[in-house]
């Protein structure tokens, strides 16, 4: 029996709508093993963080190697890494395993405008981390971060992903939900040679918590089954964009996408 199986990295999000909580949820909606290294705890829901709680970078190495040592993985999934120290240790441990299939979702503020990592740690995951990278999925706001200017139109947007993949990575999306282009969210896949333009209806809903994590994770969840990037890329817009579609309203706030959308169905 070949049981496919992806890590998590990332933060706990106690609404359950994002980070490991909203990864867990995907892999299973593809019918692939999930495995977590908690790299911090949240006390959050629809509305806003109310508090982080960091786990110390030496504990976050322990869960990864406890994982790799024993199970080992077909892909991973990075999240919410907080600061330099865990970027470091998340890096070192990519390596040394030699993990395949890293998909990074460079995390950087949450849906209600919470810091969820340290602006001086950007340089660090551009210099370490997105090097060593599958697929990288930036929304326009992280792109801006990353690259160093505004991203204003589908031109700039072509732009940033071309210098991004210059960082090392081998597949660049930049997330398009934030601006809408006639009418759609329009996502740019870059690869060193081609550009795709993945499009989709862009909803007006208020349950998008989660997207950018759930996105990703549904990249990484193809590639474990052995997808190329670009099928796998293209598998998650499809699910993201009904995830969208089914939102569920939940709490006073931003409600969760829903990530069961993909169950006894077609993922």
């Amino acid at each position: 029996m070949n049981i496919f199986k992806a890590l998590t990295i990332a933060g706990s999000d106690s609404g359950g709508g994002a980070g490991i909580q909203a990864d867990l949820k995907t892999f299973t909606a593809f019918g692939v093993y999930g495995m977590s290294a908690v790299t911090a705890l949240t006390a959050q829901n629809t509305i806003g963080v109310q508090g982080i709680q960091e786990i110390p970078a030496d504990f976050i190495r322990k869960q990864i190697e406890s994982v790799m040592t024993d199970i080992g993985t077909d892909a991973v999934k990075t999240g919410m890494l907080v600061h330099e120290e865990i970027i470091k240790v998340v890096t070192e441990t990519v390596k040394s395993f030699q993990m395949p299939n890293l998909v990074v979702d460079p995390v950087m503020i949450a849906k209600s405008g919470d810091p969820l990592l340290a602006k001086t740690a950007r340089q660090t995951m551009k210099e370490l981390l997105l090097p060593e990278a599958e697929v990288i999925t930036p929304n326009i706001f992280e792109a801006e971060a990353l690259a160093g200017y505004k991203i204003e139109d589908l031109e700039a947007m072509k732009r940033a992903a071309k210098d991004l993949r210059d960082l090392g990575c081998r597949w660049v999306v930049i997330k398009g939900g934030h601006l809408a282009i006639d009418g759609q969210a329009v996502d740019v896949v870059y690869n060193g040679n081609d550009y795709v333009f993945l499009k989709s209806v862009r909803f007006e809903s208020q349950n998008t918590h989660g997207t950018g994590c759930t996105f990703a994770s549904a990249i990484a969840a193809s590639l474990a089954k052995n997808l190329p990037p670009l099928a796998a890329i293209k598998k998650a817009k499809e699910y993201i964009t009904e995830a969208i579609r089914s939102g569920l309203p939940i709490g006073k706030g931003h409600g969760p996408t829903n990530h069961l959308v993909g169950v006894h169905s077609k993922w």
